[in-house]
């Protein structure tokens, strides 16, 4: 047991999203540099600033969901039942043989039923109040992602939502993490899902000028820490991992992917959308991190950056990175896979902890693709346009949300 309490590891990872739909597929592409992004198919953006999105592709419930709970749930819901299925496969765990009461969910959704709140926003206009659907809440709040999947799967144990815009995903492992090392539970799903590519979501950020415009080249618009970035490209999914007590896991002879050991959390308390400037926010949830994992900076070699492609988001978390560690940043790769994802907002801390779960597992670090023309003011090892193979030991995965929210979780490699 780590002074902490007990130790925790991902033993299990569960994925929809722009780049493919189960954990394999999705891994496949993102170290290929496949980019996700395309023309918005959802709705007609013929009119919008932005007209282009990273969608979640041949989606399907079947097989999985029964055709009319699917039908009672939010796509962003969809998202997260799906994925917490593959994860708890990918784990090897026997629910059924398990005491579900010490099995807990905890997933994050920034915004939560868009399209549903959209679509009944339309029945109530053109047809009156009569005719919302009695679904509409319990379709569109932000916490039927965690509850769908206790529902969906039996689990009984601590079971909530966080929101705190596109740190949610990340803080719902972080707080996971603390349930299991308090006892309060053995094993938890924990990441986040979204579903924002909505007429409204779109005009939003673009009216608040946070969306690339380059819709002429969609696939090279997300270009985190290059310098004709023009802001990020939204993306849609969910990403799931579960994580296991160590005596649980061992118990059952699983298989440790790595072991989530640090979580750090801050607050900028500056501004409703732009980060601090000196990055502090940033820098104090890595350092809380590291210290809560008993990692020295030097055992950091590879960060999966918040790295959203905003003209003035990136720069700030390098010179928080710089902050915490010193020169030894300048030993350490750190990659933004919203290049190749988007931004999925609330599911990118779930997704993004799926890629350094994978990367401590299988020694190869994703790239960040379109870095063609380095910012000057961005001048560390960002993995340029091609994955490269290395054994990582230590990460660190950055998630920053509006409002000022900072996490940042510190993984190793199973031991």
């Amino acid at each position: 047991m780590s002074e902490n309490g007990r130790r925790v590891f991902v033993t299990g990872t569960g994925v929809v999203s722009p780049l493919g739909n189960i954990t394999e597929e999705f891994w496949k592409n993102l170290i290929a540099g496949k980019s996700g992004a395309g023309p918005i198919t959802r709705f007609d953006a013929s009119s919008f600033t932005t007209r282009f999105a990273c969608e979640v592709k041949d989606f399907t419930t079947e097989g999985v969901i029964d055709r009319k709970d699917a039908k009672r749930m939010d796509r962003f819901v969809q998202f997260a039942v799906v994925a917490s299925r593959e994860a708890l496969q990918s784990s090897g765990m026997d629910v059924d043989s398990e005491d579900r009461d010490g099995i807990g969910v905890v997933l994050g959704s920034g915004i939560g039923g868009m399209e549903t709140f959209e679509a009944q926003h339309r029945v109530l206009s053109e047809r009156g109040p009569e005719r919302v659907s009695p679904f509409f809440i319990p379709m569109m709040i932000s916490d039927m992602a965690a509850g769908q999947v206790s529902i969906q799967f039996g689990l009984r144990g601590p079971n909530f939502c966080t929101v705190s815009a596109c740190a949610s995903g990340a803080h719902a492992i972080g707080e996971a993490l603390r349930l299991i090392r308090s006892g309060d539970a053995d094993v938890i799903l924990a990441g986040g899902s979204e579903a924002t590519i909505t007429p409204m979501a779109v005009a939003g950020f673009s009216s608040a000028r946070t969306l690339s415009t380059r819709n002429d080249d969609p696939p090279r618009a997300s270009r985190p820490f290059d310098q004709e970035r023009d802001g990020f490209v939204i993306g849609e999914g969910a990403g799931v991992i579960v994580l296991e007590s160590e005596e649980h896991a061992r118990r059952r002879k699983a298989s440790l992917l790595c072991e989530l050991c640090g979580y750090g959390a801050s607050g900028d308390a500056f501004h409703i959308t732009a980060p601090s400037a000196d990055g502090n926010g940033a820098a104090r949830a890595m350092r809380r991190a590291l210290e809560d994992a008993h990692m020295p900076p030097e055992a950091v070699q590879y960060i999966n950056a918040h790295g959203t492609s905003t003209p003035t988001g990136d720069p700030i978390e390098v010179t928080a990175v710089k902050t915490v560690l010193g020169e030894h940043a300048r030993h350490v790769m750190m990659s933004s896979t919203k290049s190749m994802t988007g931004h999925l907002l609330g599911a990118a801390g779930g997704l993004e902890a799926v890629v350094t779960a994978l990367t401590l597992a299988r020694g190869i670090v994703p790239p960040t693709i379109n870095l063609e023309k380095p910012d000057p003011q961005c001048d560390l090892d960002f993995v340029p346009n091609q994955a490269r193979a290395f054994p990582v030991k230590g990460a660190l995965s950055n998630s920053f949300g509006f409002g000022g929210h900072n996490v940042a979780l510190a993984m190793k490699a199973a031991s």
